[in-house]
Parts: C-alpha cells; sequence; structure tokens
C-alpha cells in the first residue's frame, strides 16, 4: 500500500498530482498539484471553497480541504507525469458527514465493526457519441438488435482497447468488453473488489472513459438514457458479503434455495424494504426517470425494472440471483455517484440484518410480459420528485446514511427538481402552443 506520495512520485516520475474528491450531484473536482507540493498536502489537505461545488455549503464556510487518500493513488495510463488520488473532505480538522466518500467509509466501518466485508462489482454502461452530444458517434451501428455487434465492437476497437489495455496494467482484471443493447452502447467489466476499493475505480473509470474518448475524437456519456428509443445506461451492482477476514462468503448456502444464506437473504430484504427510497440515490437525475420507467426500445427491451421485485436468474427484475452467495441489483443508472452507490447498499443492507428483513415472495414471470399482473409490489418512483419524497419518508435509511448527508442531499436535489421543473421545454412547445 503507498503511504508516501512523495516518494511515489520520485519512483514513477509523477509532475503532478490530481487530488480528487467526488460532490453531492457525482461531479469530480480536482486541483492539480505539483509532486514538490505534494508532502504538504498529504498532510493537510488540498484547499477548496465547498459553496462552489455541489455540497450544501455557503460562501462563509470556512476552507474544505480534500485530504489525499494514498492508498487509491493511480499513475494514469495515458499520461504518466500525472497521478490521480482520491480524497476525503475535512473542515476545520473534522470529517465532512456529507462529503459521498465519508459516508461510504463510515458504512463500511459499521459493516466491519459487525463482523462483515462488503464486496461489489459494477457493470458501467456508457455510449460514445459526437463530441456535441447530438447523435452516436458511429454511423453505421444501425442494427435493432445491436447488442454483441462484432463488427460495431471493432469499429471502436481503438478506444474500447486502450481503455481495457489501462486497466490491465492498473491491475484491475478486466475479463470482458461488448457493445452494449442500444446503438453506440458499450460495456466494460473488472473484477469485484471491497466497497471502497470499487468506488474509487468507478469514479476513475468515468474520468478515464471520458479522457479516452476526447482523445479519439469522440464523447464519452454515461447519461442514463441519452436516446429515446435506445436502451439507457444501466450500472448493476453485484453484491456479496464476506467475513471479518474477507475469506468466506457469507451469502453463500448451496443448501438454501438460491444459494443465498439466511443472512444474505436477510441484506437482501433490506434492499427490497427500502428500495423506492433507494432510487433518489440509484438514479439520481431527472433523467434517470426515462430509464427506469421506459416503454419498450427498438431492441425489444429497457433491461430495467419498473417494480420492487427479486427472482432467480431472471434479468427482467430489479434484484437477481444469479448464483449463490451473490445478488444483482439492477435499478441503478450511469449518472449514479460512485460512492453512493455503494454507502446505500449497505445501509440498507445492514438495516435488513439487523431488523431481519424478509425480502418477500420471488417471482419467475417476465416482467416485461406479465408484470401487470403482479398486484402486490410496489412500483418503483415515476420520477425524481416522487423519489425525494419516498427518500424523506424513509427516517431509518437517513439515519444509516446520516443525518448531514441526508439533509444537505435533499435541499440540493430539490433545487435541481425545481429548475427542472421551471424549465420551459420543446415538448411543451411543441404540444401546447396553440391550446
Amino acid at each position: 500500500m503507498t503511504t508516501d506520495l512523495a516518494a511515489f512520485a520520485a519512483e514513477r516520475g509523477i509532475k503532478y498530482f490530481m487530488i480528487s474528491y467526488t460532490d453531492l450531484f457525482g461531479g469530480q473536482r480536482a486541483k492539480l498539484v505539483p509532486a514538490q507540493a505534494i508532502a504538504e498536502m498529504q498532510a493537510d489537505g488540498a484547499g477548496f471553497a465547498g459553496f462552489a461545488t455541489w455540497l450544501d455549503m455557503t460562501p462563509a464556510h470556512p476552507d474544505l480541504f480534500a485530504l489525499p487518500d494514498p492508498s487509491s493513488v493511480i499513475q494514469l495510463p495515458w499520461k504518466k507525469d500525472v497521478a490521480w488520488v482520491a480524497a476525503d473532505c475535512m473542515m476545520e480538522g473534522k470529517s465532512v458527514g456529507q462529503a459521498p466518500r465519508n459516508v461510504l467509509k463510515a458504512l463500511v466501518a459499521e459493516a466491519e465493526s459487525m463482523g462483515m466485508h462488503v464486496k461489489t462489482g459494477v457493470e458501467a454502461e456508457f455510449f460514445l457519441i459526437q463530441p456535441d452530444g447530438s447523435a452516436i458517434s458511429d454511423i453505421y451501428d444501425t442494427a435493432e438488435k445491436p447488442c454483441y455487434d462484432q463488427q460495431a465492437v471493432m469499429r471502436r476497437y481503438d478506444v474500447i482497447a486502450e481503455i481495457c489495455d489501462y486497466m490491465l496494467e492498473l491491475g484491475w482484471k478486466p475479463y470482458q468488453n461488448d457493445h452494449e443493447d442500444a446503438n453506440g452502447q458499450f460495456e466494460m467489466n473488472w473484477e469485484y473488489d471491497d466497497t471502497l476499493k470499487t468506488a474509487d475505480k468507478h469514479s476513475f473509470f468515468k474520468f478515464m472513459v471520458k479522457s479516452v474518448a476526447e482523445k479519439h475524437g469522440l464523447r464519452a456519456t454515461f447519461m442514463p438514457k441519452p436516446f429515446k428509443g435506445l436502451t439507457g445506461n444501466g450500472c448493476h451492482c453485484h453484491i456479496s458479503v464476506w467475513d471479518k477476514d474477507g475469506k468466506t462468503n457469507v451469502f453463500a448456502d448451496k443448501a438454501q434455495p438460491f444459494g443465498l444464506s439466511a443472512k444474505g437473504k436477510t441484506f437482501l430484504g433490506g434492499i427490497m424494504k427500502h428500495a423506492s427510497a433507494l432510487a433518489a440515490i440509484t438514479n439520481p437525475t431527472v433523467n434517470s426517470y426515462k430509464r427506469i420507467n421506459a416503454p419498450r426500445t427498438i431492441s425489444g427491451a429497457t433491461w430495467a425494472p419498473n417494480s420492487v421485485t427479486w427472482t432467480g436468474n431472471n434479468r427482467t427484475h430489479m434484484v437477481r440471483v444469479p448464483g449463490a452467495g451473490r445478488f444483482e441489483l439492477r435499478l441503478p443508472d450511469g449518472a449514479v455517484n460512485p460512492y453512493l452507490l455503494q454507502a446505500v447498499i449497505i445501509a440498507a443492507g445492514l438495516d435488513g440484518i439487523k431488523t431481519d428483513a424478509d425480502p418477500g415472495r420471488h417471482y419467475d414471470i417476465d416482467m416485461y410480459k406479465e408484470g401487470h399482473t403482479i398486484t402486490d409490489a410496489p412500483r418503483l418512483p415515476l420520477n425524481l420528485l416522487d423519489a425525494l419524497r419516498e427518500f424523506d419518508k424513509d427516517e431509518g435509511l437517513k439515519a444509516a446514511l446520516g443525518g448531514e448527508f441526508s439533509s444537505a442531499y435533499l435541499k440540493l436535489k430539490h433545487g435541481e427538481w425545481n429548475a427542472y421543473a421551471s424549465h420551459f421545454t420543446e415538448w411543451e412547445r411543441q404540444t401546447t402552443l396553440d391550446i
């Protein structure tokens, strides 16, 4: 584990460090620090004005200091004289409770105090589009069912292979890359890890994909639903819980249905119990609800849930259990904050264990064809405002994530909703101008 960033710079020929933190809206904020100054920054942190980013602060607040976590440092594979390092937000010597990475670290510590080690893997989908965002970048990518399209993925080989080469270089153990279900859409997978490490990698992955795309004259977007009629960008998360040493999967019990232990089932019960409130975090933008409540796409399916249901190895439900000892949450989308995604999963799951939550009955049906036959499963929120209201009602989840965070998040997200609601759209012009 790296402990001395100055030594890391000397060993690797690093000239600059990007000291980076992620705000409440998922924006990555950074200062570019010369290696000669990194020792001081490692001790005291890089100074920011918190109000200038999406944190619930005012111009009168003291300086926010981003204290780099040396265990997260990554030398940029495409720009070797620069290193990126995730940071924890501090103010007047105290941890900032609303900062997403701090929220996650507090929940990781709580899980560890209960003898549990949560591990996750994410499937981050993205589109490669024109620089102005108007269309996908490949004019020949027009198949009705483009998923796994061999020719289409090879037309973007230079971009995808470069990113995968970098993940191999970084030791992430990537294992597959594919063209996804929408034209212009891709997914790249790497090995699961401890939740904090997964969140740091997820954060860096988004930065890396955007940077490499720009290098090739393209633009990458993780926006949940950038194109009408096409499948949206999901960010499915695979979840397992291990013992304190991280050696034994405590979710696994092959003698039980789906290979899911009693503890795993109550963790899942927490996810199901808090699902509607969870959406405010896992689906954090106005656009998110164009994905989870989308009509049938050109390919024939949205691959996104709209109801709170779980199943075995069936991709039409919110949660599927594809194998013993883990389950996949299919609710999150590409806009999700990498740190808050992991935090809210742990928060809901631990509450499920504490309260012996029952996930309810499972369903084996095709939700896209027969979902209307289920009358006892809640529907997911129809829009961001509904999701925020569900989150605000969920006192247990708010408390688990921390009062400072929950209050700040709700305040800023309600502001975002109000800004959207006051915006005059082209749809309104087209449909109501002459009424």
